[in-house]
């Protein structure tokens, strides 16, 4: 199941993200926010953060006005790798090369379309691995 989140910048791309999933058939839950009232992403950050980390979902979307102050709070997680993705490549880089298990799409600057195609890089590319793995490992604070 996909989790899903924004704060009330990225609620308008999060319906339309929802809706994508949606068309697709791909469950998903939906941590929040739920209108378009001025709210604070860590709230919803932290709540799908868990969710990952716990196994509840995977993937996850993540979405706010820029993508930064989202992603930021995404990756204070230790199980978590949060990428935001302004483009096709973007999407494609942060899954073959980063293994990101949480896709964040900055909703004030993106398209439904540009969203469309992003998503569909995401959610079509598989981890590469290799010395990639490697990476990833040493990424952690111990």
């Amino acid at each position: 199941m996909v989790g899903i989140c924004s704060d009330h910048a990225g609620f308008e791309l999060k319906q339309f993200a929802i809706k994508w999933l949606e068309a697709k058939k791909i469950e998903y839950k939906d941590y929040g926010t739920y209108s378009e009232v001025s709210c604070d992403y860590p709230d919803y950050a932290h709540l799908l953060a868990n969710a990952i980390e716990n196994g509840e979902c995977y993937p996850g979307i993540a979405i706010c006005g820029s993508g930064n102050g989202i992603a930021i709070t995404l990756n204070k997680h230790q199980g978590v790798r949060a990428a935001i993705a302004w483009s096709e490549e973007q999407a494609i880089l942060s899954r073959l090369h980063n293994d990101a298990n949480i896709l964040v799409m900055p909703g004030r600057f993106l398209t439904t379309q540009e969203a469309d195609t992003i998503m569909n890089a995401f959610f079509s590319t598989q981890f590469e691995g290799g010395r990639h793995q490697r990476r990833i490992d040493k990424i952690a604070c111990k």
